[in-house]
């Protein structure tokens, strides 16, 4: 719901419940702070609409009681919880690290036991359930540990709103929800689909959908100072600066540092993680890229070529290393 407040004699608005909420909460907004909203005939101050009554009943010395009559209250339903911090950058980079080191042992692991590569890119029913496995896995780690290796990395958790883990069952729906609004399958179209229609919903309610619906929310531990992190994610980068067989996919890598920079800058407050879990995350994202890369980069660039025929001299040209084809 879009609100509109007089703060120093100056009209604001229109802004969302969840920031007003918020604004509350840092004792920014008083009780008597008038506000309307549609629907409402004149200005009330902020204690008299319903949809922010419980804020005001939290036992708080400077501010003023309201009172509430219990027949007023008992239809209204609860307001959301509002989100500690705005971590969806970091739970993006997250939640791609962990499809990333899955992927990459997939596909290595489909190599190693002779499977043909080819057949397998081109069966849409292979790569329509390929991630069913890792949500498999991601709800019991949900369940026992509350985190993944990519949130545990970037210091996010996943509990209840009263703080206890997800049940078996809950943790199962969530990991359904991800799989299909989330990420949709992870297939290459409806994916980036999926992920930007997730963002500005999160961004609308507060919490992505899944979290909503299930009523869980994501601790997080903030980043470091954004120049220390920037070193940091460097220096989780430089194995595969040296290592690689061509610049081109250690140069991947550097991504990972960038986003992490926005997100310290976007969600960044007091406490800061250990530097050696931001080298490992950019460390481990670049190890997981390539081992996709080694396994499946001589078909794609068969299929490029087969596209635009003009690719063949630079691919012969410029080879890049990968692991011998299965047939």
């Amino acid at each position: 719901m879009d609100l509109w407040i007089i703060q120093n004699g100056e009209k604001i608005g229109p802004i969302h419940d969840f920031d007003v909420r918020k604004k509350i909460e840092l004792g920014e907004l008083l009780p008597s702070t008038p506000a309307w909203h549609e629907g409402l005939s004149a200005w009330r101050p902020l204690k008299e609409i319903s949809l922010f009554e419980r804020e005001f009943e939290r036992p708080v010395e400077d501010h003023d009681t309201p009172c509430v009559s219990p027949a007023d209250d008992s239809d209204s339903p609860a307001p959301p919880p509002l989100p500690a911090a705005h971590v969806l950058i970091r739970r993006f980079l997250a939640r791609w690290l962990d499809l990333c080191l899955f992927a990459g042992v997939w596909w290595m692991v489909l190599w190693a036991i002779g499977c043909d590569i080819e057949a397998t890119l081109m069966n849409p029913w292979i790569l329509l359930f390929q991630y069913v496995p890792w949500f498999v896995l991601e709800t019991f780690l949900l369940h026992r540990l509350g985190t993944t290796p990519g949130k545990w990395l970037l210091g996010l958790k996943v509990v209840n709103n009263d703080g206890s883990l997800l049940c078996l069952a809950d943790a199962t729906r969530r990991s359904l929800r991800v799989l299909c609004l989330g990420i949709g399958f992870g297939w290459s179209l409806l994916a980036p689909i999926c992920q930007i229609m997730a963002f500005f919903a999160a961004k609308r309610l507060g919490c992505p959908l899944w979290d909503q619906a299930g009523g869980h929310r994501v601790t997080a531990v903030p980043f470091m100072q954004p120049m220390r992190l920037m070193i940091v994610g460097a220096i989780g980068f430089l194995p595969w600066l040296f290592t690689s067989s061509t610049l081109v996919w250690a140069i991947l890598s550097p991504i990972c540092g960038i986003l992490a920079y926005v997100s310290a800058n976007v969600c960044g407050t007091a406490a800061q993680l250990q530097p050696w879990r931001i080298a490992a995350f950019v460390f481990l994202f670049s190890a997981a890229l390539q081992l996709q890369l080694i396994v499946v980069i001589p078909y794609e660039l068969e299929a490029a070529v087969k596209l635009f025929p003009s690719l063949k001299e630079q691919v012969e040209q410029f080879p890049i290393w990968h692991l011998p084809k299965n047939s």
